[in-house]
């Protein structure tokens, strides 16, 4: 039997692949799209959107997606304190790549 192309050294490269593992936790795709839908958001914000969730996983997920290079934390030195979110080059490119398949959920959830 053939190896399948995504095997790599034994392991599915989709099974392990860390960008995969990110996205896949929770509300870490909600963050994506509300940042992808506002271009800069604030935490308030984001956590508007995201009623469900706790701030404290809002958080990790903002913390997550920085540390991976596809958002960028800018804080101003204001009293009170402001953050915002923004995509990187690299997030700009998830957030397009992103784009078909929102739609698709779209479409989908209409019918």
């Amino acid at each position: 039997m053939d190896t399948p192309d995504c095997i790599v050294d034994g392991e599915c490269r989709c099974a392990t692949s860390e960008i995969f593992d990110l996205l896949g936790r929770k509300y870490a795709l909600d963050v994506v799209c509300v940042v992808a839908n506002h271009q800069r958001a604030r935490f308030g914000e984001i956590e508007a959107h995201l009623p469900a969730a706790s701030s404290t996983t809002i958080s990790s997920r903002l913390d997550e997606l920085v540390d991976a290079g596809l958002i960028d934390r800018e804080r101003y030195d204001e009293i009170p304190p402001r953050v915002e979110y923004a995509f990187t080059a690299e997030g700009r490119e998830l957030s397009a790549a992103l784009e078909p398949l929102a739609r698709w959920v779209t479409e989908r959830e209409a019918a």
